[in-house]
């Protein structure tokens, strides 16, 4: 399905769903990297235009790690945003 018709929205939808779960089961990492996942695939073609917002409510909870790979990744999403 990579790169065919409705394989960002298929994608969209999955990351979702990633992202609930995760937030269901109160694992923060896992929130984001599911989070960083969707704001990547805004980034690409602008499908999830609120993904870079709800990666940065996400970013905020954190109160160390910042030089982790995970976090420097979605930092740089969102100041590229």
């Amino acid at each position: 399905m990579a790169g065919g018709p409705g394989a960002a929205e298929a994608a969209a939808r999955e990351y979702q769903q990633s992202l609930t779960l995760a937030k269901e089961q109160g694992t923060l990492a896992w929130e984001l990297r599911a989070a960083t996942s969707l704001a990547r695939l805004d980034t690409a073609d602008a499908s999830q235009p609120e993904a870079t917002e709800v990666l940065r409510s996400i970013v905020q909870r954190f109160s160390e790690g910042f030089a982790t790979r995970d976090l420097a990744e979605a930092l740089s999403l969102i100041n590229d945003h």
